[in-house]
């Protein structure tokens, strides 16, 4: 691994290893995805992401990662962030939750979310996921060679914004490697060709957390879970995504299903 300044750089052989962390990623997300439906329990949708991960030689990336207790983060409706699997916590029809979860394989770490419906939603919130899904193949687009993070950051924030929706300031995206978060931190907003410069070998995770509502978060007392101030909800997207001489890579994906969600 080359490194520059305090980014860590891969060469192409690693970014081929992180792809193989980010299809198992990738394939957990979409098998808790499908399980996604009235009456199931967060702690349910946690037993398949962990079986799966294992099965296939994995690890749960998150699982006592700084003393988190589950596979996934599992947050519902105004919850932004860092939900705790729980037996207690049962989907309703109408709500929306966000699913972040990862895999590491051969010591390299895969990271991604997407928010699901519940049955039936609200055509207000159904636009909210959409166009948090959009800022995030967004900033995926301004994730070139020679751009630089307030590129990345500008695309997200200017989709969301133009909807009317806010952009959490407090939590972002991050490099990722052989540990979860590295350098650079990559923010939802920003102003363009500002910020580091973008090169080949670095690999981040691109994550739009977007609100209804106000971007202003509140910690809950477990000191995990993030919610919305103003308790209306919250969308967050996520993939992770290697700079190339030829473009953005995205990793978090499986070779059948190269948008699974």
């Amino acid at each position: 691994m080359l490194r520059r300044s305090s980014v860590p750089l891969k060469t192409p052989d690693e970014i081929d290893a992180m792809a193989e962390a980010g299809r198992l990623s990738a394939k957990a997300l979409r098998k808790v995805g499908e399980a996604v439906k009235p009456g199931v329990s967060t702690a349910e949708l946690d037993e398949i992401a962990e079986t799966l991960i294992r099965e296939e030689g994995g690890i749960p990336a998150f699982k006592g990662y700084g003393g988190f207790p589950g596979t996934i983060c599992a947050s519902i409706n105004d919850e932004i962030v860092h939900g705790i699997p729980s037996k207690q916590r049962i989907l309703q029809e109408g709500d929306i939750i966000s699913i972040d979860t990862g895999a590491i394989v051969d010591g390299w770490v895969g990271d991604n979310a997407w928010t699901y419906g519940v049955g039936t939603i609200d055509s207000n919130w159904e636009k909210l996921l959409a166009t948090t899904e959009e800022s995030l193949w967004a900033g995926i687009a301004a994730a070139q060679s020679g751009n630089r993070l307030g590129d990345i950051g500008h695309a997200v924030q200017k989709v969301a914004e133009r909807a009317g929706y806010g952009v959490v300031r407090e939590y972002a995206g991050h490099g990722i490697g052989r540990v979860m978060h590295e350098e650079p931190t990559v923010r939802n907003y920003g102003r363009p060709h500002t910020g580091l410069v973008l090169q080949p070998g670095m690999v981040i995770a691109i994550e739009p957390m977007v609100t209804m509502g106000t971007y202003r978060t509140v910690l809950q007392p477990d000191g995990w879970l993030v919610c919305t101030r103003d308790g209306l909800p919250s969308a967050h997207f996520e993939k992770t995504v290697a700079i190339t001489d030829s473009g953005v890579r995205v990793l978090t994906e499986e070779p059948d299903y190269p948008r699974p969600l």
